[in-house]
């Protein structure tokens, strides 16, 4: 703002320090809380406005400076205009070519944020070479910060200057004669002092056409504004007082302003005629204290400014802007918010998936404003009749005519209310059955972290929730509490039902998996009651199908399975009645998929055939085989059956059986009964026996390998060192027997154990945990590696020292039934500590990953012509994911359609049209003339239209082919000119085998087209919809599964010793674009497969030094000479196949940077295979003897071939393909080394891939590098999604990483930066640089209090005929 800006907003000019009169303790005329700015108590009225606090708005005030002082926030900008600027006459130093040049840049129209810096970083380098001003000629030199808010221009730095210098030092001639020597030994340090007075000036005269060169918009605001000489005084009603006994307490602003004031009064007094006058040094220092006065007030965390011991830190301006609690993030982007409740949770399986059990008292307490119409006036009278204690009743009425708002708390007054009621009052009524309200968890880490529920109000005082909706909260029932929001229009309403209701997020759109479905006690249930032995009499069985609803279902009993000698009905039946209750139930099922521990059937027999009947397979909604699992009925698999319901038959469908099933599991296993005792965790005597004799065989093992490495007769594994070797050996020998002992265990227990059973179908445990109770609980690993040491060569004093068998390095043979001794105790709570340390410190680093992930891609979605665009309209994609389908409704693995699925589907459901089977050439002309129909081509993709043509033709009509011609018939893949339907080409096969051929493989037509129309479904299902918030999504599936990944993690990449960092490091490199990461690896492929020419290879390639291949480096003494002699060992450079000569060394000992050894210092002995290097005494150094021990420590270190910065290279075998993998830097090294495939090469390393290979390939880069890392964590994301992320990260030309300077370059919106981190550099900025907002992104609309208008209900709508060209 300018000073007459300033003036023109205040009311009046702040003059004394004082705040209060004294006698009566009121605020004070001019002081800085006098009652024209406002006031800050309930009781007084302000003098400007007549209003009292609650209403006033506050007014400013103003503090005239009588000297000007540097703004602390544009001090920075300052330093860099005065860089820019001749410091005598102002003009900007360029050449006029320049200037213009500059100009036309700045002048460009539309200049982003990042171009706009580039530009004005340009001007700047380009301003400080010029020493002499181009338009006055005065010197120029280096302009720096020179302590606490002071500046200097160091006119003299450079030697051209010399003269100049010389002539400034005489000016002190007089001075120094005077001063005693005093002032002499100071002369140097002497420098021309940039004061505020001295600045101002000098900015006063900068042209309106060089503000432009300096980044500037004069009409906004010139240089000379940036420099305090009028202070605003903000309103009382931002810092007030606080009253407490007979004394105030002022905010840390006021006090800041009225020690400004005072110093500006003390410097006024000195500086006015007639006062008693005061000295240079004294102004100086008041002066000085007014610049730090008016710097804490601004920003009180002041760089070079120690803060006050013992004083509590006051807040500036600065400090109650940025941070968590700060103005930005605390009270604009999130606040806190009214009609919302919190509480427990408890599971109640008795509710349905998509209801939550509201507490009365918390539903008396949250009401919802219910307009008055002709239809349910009765409903509000009487709820208005209840009032607020009785249920359901209501809290407020509003007035329709007049807004005014009555609390119905007293009944004299509610009967009154109840029989004036008219239509278009407002009963804000209590919360009562089928609201709509928002459920959240906190931490959010994804979308499903906040679903909406319908409300069913019961007593008592916990939030209830059916358990297969525990898993988008991840939440549990260990006193986990949850928050409760009720949306107070029916515009909110129904955006939470359409968008955020659990039926629509049945699957997580991180990859398309159903992510609620049944867990733990539902999974065990399900899996007891679909056990191949598990019969029902008819009255149990219609007992557990009345389990089903609550005496609203009408259930059709099939008939039993076993007729004789008693009618039984079987579990799996129960299932078929569970899928599909009745026969008006249009609910067909078809799916085929393994369960969750299946043994491979025998001799060859069908996957039907598994011995544990592991195989489940539902036909048109009859469950044949197989029982349901953690696999068949739980989270996490596109192939379970409630995944295959959703999608076949929708969200509706799948809610229906999930409920039921609820009902079911949770009602039969109650009265069944299922727990776990200490006889489930009692080995039996072979068990006991098997793991005591594997242990005993497992320790002699590891005791044979520890002698074999004292002997040092253990052959190394690649790429490590006997210590490594032995480690891998052992840890390999100690997991093998824990394994052992675990499938030992599943076969010895007995399958009614509790424990095996839970760990079978996979609700609670797996294997290892029943084998840690019951039989060995295994070595204890800290870190990566067996226990270290602890105490002096030994894990703990109980063992020998040096000792490395098992037992000393944390092997605990013990069970938790047996019990652990003390040292195993100690070693499995040391294991145990780990872990909650690991979890504790990933949470923080994944939640700060997840919140910048956020902040990145927040305001991506996609358009209309289904590009995926930023706010502001710039194309990050060209259409989402390469191919326009939404990852949640993907039933493939990234495919719109599972082809085999979708194909048994409609072949089960078609089954009953008689038609005959097509011939193989009749199908492929079928699906041709389908697939050229305009339905699909207007809007599938050609992609796609190709990969259902190519799953026709290979597995349906060459499928038939082979059929026909393994029963001597013609294939008939193709048409023969004259064929019809008549034409009999089954060259005499008989009719039996004709209807073997009919059976094996019967494709109608209306099976065919049946099975299309489902491809053409399910991809207009899965095109992704018009202002989808994918940038959201995308960093919320990223962020969201680093939660669960270990924190430190290495991985063996084929050779045992190439530690490859993965997990949250990991991924966290990838994402911030670091320049130097953990372990790059560049990974070639050699042009010759043979170990030899690898080795040669390697050689060229690996670092080697002088020291790997000198057998010995000798000194040598003589009366004329001293020599090193380098004896050079010919067979190890043999054996490393290493292209060295003794030329090649010289050369090498000669360009070692270090050294400074000239060429003709070193000569040559070939047939001895040395060299000599002589020494002589040089003027520096007189004494040979030190420089010749110096030389000879430094000689092995000289690298004499290979990349300077590989490391070291490794040949890895890997599926008998061998690879070089070079750890370290010099990618185009590598490329370009003979013996490489230069364009099979690639490194782990971003950065180094964008500069040697160009964008695209860091894209490409970015991309594989995150989902390999998520792949070796057992993460599945969509592709797309990753996808996203590398194109954020690169579509502007260059890798930007997602952290403050990254994310800076991205975006161009002021308070988007300004809610991320940096807030008050970034307000500065824009305030210096004249930026506007366009309030286009998410972060800005939400802290303005708009909608978003580029993603999701807040787009602009696309009005038209649908399918225009843009719509296509």
């Amino acid at each position: 703002m300018s000073k007459q800006e300033i003036v023109n907003l205040a009311e009046l000019e702040v003059v004394t320090r004082d705040i209060y009169d004294l006698p009566n303790r009121q605020p004070r005329m001019g002081g800085v809380l006098d009652r024209r700015m406002g006031v800050s108590d309930k009781v007084s009225t302000c003098e400007t406005c007549g209003h009292r606090m609650a209403d006033c708005v506050g007014h400013y005030g103003y503090i005239k400076l009588v000297l000007p002082v540097f703004h602390v926030g544009f001090f920075k900008h300052v330093i860099s205009i005065l860089q820019m600027i001749c410091k005598s006459c102002s003009g900007v130093l360029l050449e006029e070519a320049d200037r213009r040049r500059f100009l036309r840049r700045f002048r460009r129209p539309g200049l982003e944020n990042l171009q706009r810096t580039q530009a004005f970083k340009a001007v700047n380098t380009a301003a400080r070479k010029m020493l002499y001003c181009p338009h006055c000629g005065a010197t120029n030199g280096t302009v720096k910060k020179a302590g606490a808010l002071k500046v200097v221009h160091e006119k003299f730095r450079q030697k051209k200057t010399e003269e100049e210098m010389l002539e400034f030092r005489r000016t002190f001639n007089t001075a120094i004669s005077m001063g005693n020597g005093e002032l002499a030994p100071h002369l140097g340090k002497a420098q021309e002092d940039l004061n505020p007075l001295r600045v101002l000036d000098l900015f006063r005269r900068v042209s309106d056409e060089d503000c432009e060169l300096l980044g500037l918009q004069p009409q906004f605001g010139r240089p000379e504004e940036y420099i305090w000489q009028y202070i605003c005084v903000p309103p009382v009603c931002i810092r007030p007082s606080v009253a407490q006994d007979g004394a105030t307490n002022e905010d840390d602003l006021t006090v800041k302003l009225t020690e400004i004031v005072f110093t500006n009064n003390i410097i006024k007094s000195g500086l006015t005629r007639g006062s008693k006058g005061t000295t240079t040094a004294q102004l100086v220092e008041q002066w000085d204290f007014l610049q730090l006065s008016v710097a804490m007030y601004i920003n009180s965390e002041m760089p070079g400014v120690p803060p006050m011991s013992g004083h509590k830190p006051i807040r500036g301006f600065c400090q109650r802007l940025k941070g968590k609690q700060g103005r930005f993030r605390g009270n604009l982007s999130g606040k806190r918010v009214d009609f919302s409740g919190r509480t427990v949770i408890s599971p109640d399986p008795n509710l349905a998936i998509d209801e939550i059990a509201v507490p009365e008292r918390v539903a008396k307490t949250l009401t919802y404003p219910e307009r008055v119409f002709a239809c349910n006036i009765e409903a509000m009278r009487a709820a208005v009749r209840n009032g607020t204690d009785t249920h359901p009743g209501a809290n407020y009425h509003v007035n329709g005519r007049d807004g005014f708002k009555r609390f119905l708390k007293f009944p004299g007054m509610r009967e009154d209310i109840a029989a004036n009621l008219r239509v278009g009052d407002v009963v804000e009524r209590h919360v009562r059955d089928g609201d709509v309200v928002l459920f959240n968890r906190q931490p959010s880490l994804h979308k499903l972290s906040i679903m909406c529920h319908r409300v069913k109000v019961r007593p008592w005082r916990t939030f209830r929730l059916n358990e297969c909706a525990c898993n988008p909260y991840n939440a549990d029932f260990d006193g986990d509490e949850m928050n409760m929001h009720v949306p107070q229009t029916e515009e909110a309403r129904t955006e939470a039902m359409t968008l955020m209701g659990v039926k629509h997020n049945l699957v997580t759109p991180r990859n398309g998996e159903p992510i609620i479905a049944a867990i733990q006690d539902f999974i065990t249930a399900s899996y007891l009651l679909s056990r191949r032995d598990r019969f029902f009499t008819r009255a149990q069985f219609a007992q557990i199908c009345s389990y089903f609803g609550d005496a609203t279902l009408h259930i059709d009993v099939p008939p039993p399975a076993i007729q004789k000698p008693v009618r039984l009905w079987t579990g799996k039946q129960l299932f078929s009645c569970l899928i599909r209750p009745n026969k008006s139930s249009p609910v067909l099922v078809n799916l085929e998929s393994r369960c969750r521990t299946m043994e491979k059937p025998r001799d060859g027999h069908a996957k039907e055939m598994s011995p544990n009947d592991g195989y489940l397979v539902v036909q048109n909604s009859e469950a044949l085989c197989g029982v349901m699992d953690k696999a068949t009925v739980g989270d996490g698999n596109k192939h379970s059956l409630f995944g295959v319901i959703l999608r076949d038959y929708g969200p509706d469908a799948t809610i229906g059986a999930m409920n039921r099933l609820a009902k079911t599991c949770a009602r039969w296993l109650s009265n069944q009964g299922f727990s776990l005792g200490i006889n489930d965790v009692t080995p039996g005597r072979h068990l006991r026996e098997t793991k005591d004799h594997n242990v005993e065989v497992a320790y002699q093992q590891c005791q044979e390998l520890i002698d074999l490495a004292k002997r040092g007769k253990l052959e190394n594994l690649p790429g490590c060192n006997q210590e490594q070797t032995l480690e891998s050996k052992i840890s390999g020998v100690l997991s093998s027997v824990r394994s052992d002992v675990g499938e030992i265990c599943m076969t010895e227990l007995s399958r009614h154990n509790a424990a095996l059973m839970m760990a079978v179908c996979g609700s609670k445990g797996s294997k290892i945990n029943v084998a840690q109770m019951v039989a060995c609980v295994g070595q204890q690993i800290i870190s990566g590696s067996r226990v270290p040491n602890g105490f002096q060569d030994r894990s703990l004093p109980h063992f020998p020292k040096k000792s490395k068998d098992p037992p000393s390095k944390g092997f605990v043979r013990n069970s938790f039934f047996s019990g652990l001794e003390p040292t195993e105790f100690l070693f499995h709570a040391i294991s145990g500590r780990e872990g909650l340390v690991d979890t504790a410190v990933k949470t923080a680093e994944t939640g700060y990953m997840q919140r910048r992930l956020m902040k990145a891609l927040e305001d991506l979605s996609t358009h209309y012509d289904f590009s995926v665009r930023n706010s502001v309209g710039g194309v990050v994609q060209f259409l989402y994911g390469d191919d326009g389908l939404d990852p949640a409704e993907l039933e493939g693995n990234a495919l719109p359609v599972e082809y085999h699925r979708t194909f048994r589907h409609a072949a089960s459901k078609m089954a009953h049209v008689v038609q005959r089977p097509l011939l193989p050439y009749e199908i492929i002309e079928l699906v041709h003339r389908e697939l050229d129909a305009p339905r699909f081509q207007r809007v599938c993709t050609a992609k796609y239209i190709e990969q259902v043509r190519a799953f026709c033709h290979d597995e349906l009509a060459a499928h038939v082919a082979r059929m026909r011609e393994a029963y001597g018939m013609y294939p008939a893949l193709e048409r023969d000119g004259d064929w019809d339907a008549d034409t009999d080409l089954s060259l005499g096969a008989d009719a039996a085998q004709q209807s073997i051929v009919a059976n094996k493989a019967r494709i109608t037509e209306a099976i065919l087209c049946e099975f299309l129309q489902q491809c053409w479904e399910k991809y207009m299902r899965a095109k992704i919809e018009p202002g989808s918030a994918v940038g959201a999504v995308g960093a919320q599936s990223i962020g969201e599964p680093g939660t669960q990944m270990t924190l430190k993690t290495f991985h063996f990449a084929g050779v045992a010793s190439m530690n490859v960092t993965l997990g949250v490091p990991r991924i966290k490199e990838i994402i911030n674009a670091a320049k130097v990461i953990n372990t790059p690896i560049i990974a070639a492929t050699l042009v010759s497969k043979s170990e030899q020419a690898a080795r040669i290879v390697k050689g060229r390639i690996e670092k080697t030094y002088l020291g790997d291949v000198a057998s010995v480096i000798e000194e040598a003494w003589s009366g004329s000479h001293t020599y090193l002699g380098v004896h050079i060992d010919m067979d190890a450079i043999q054996k490393l196949q290493l292209e060295v000569t003794l030329d090649d060394i010289k050369r090498a000992i000669v360009a070692a940077p270090r050294l400074k050894i000239r060429d003709e210092r070193i000569t040559l002995l070939p047939h001895k295979d040395r060299l000599r290097i002589y020494i002589y005494p040089d003027e520096k150094e007189r004494d040979v003897y030190f420089t010749l021990k110096q030389l000879k420590r430094q000689l092995p270190k000289v690298v004499i071939k290979g990349i300077p910065l590989a490391t070291r290279a490794v040949i890895s075998d890997e599926k008998g393909e061998r690879k070089l993998l070079v750890e370290g830097y010099g990618l185009k090294e590598v490329m370009t080394t003979e013996g490489v495939i230069g364009t099979q090469t690639q490194t782990n390393h971003i950065m180094e891939m964008q500069q040697v290979l160009g964008i695209e390939a860091a894209r490409n880069s970015i991309y594989h590098e995150i989902d390999y890392t998520m792949a070796s964590h057992g993460m599945s994301i969509d592709p797309r999604h990753v996808m996203l992320l590398a194109d954020v990260m690169t579509y502007k030309g260059e890798v930007l990483g997602i952290t403050r300077f990254g994310v800076a370059k991205m975006k161009d919106s002021v308070l988007m930066l300004a809610s991320f981190e940096k807030t008050t550099d970034h307000l500065f900025d824009a305030a210096l640089y004249g930026k506007s907002d366009s309030i286009a992104g998410v972060s800005e609309s939400i802290i303005m209090g708009n909608p978003a208008q580029t993603v999701g209900t807040g787009m602009y709508v696309h009005i038209g005929d649908p399918l225009t060209p843009g719509r296509r």
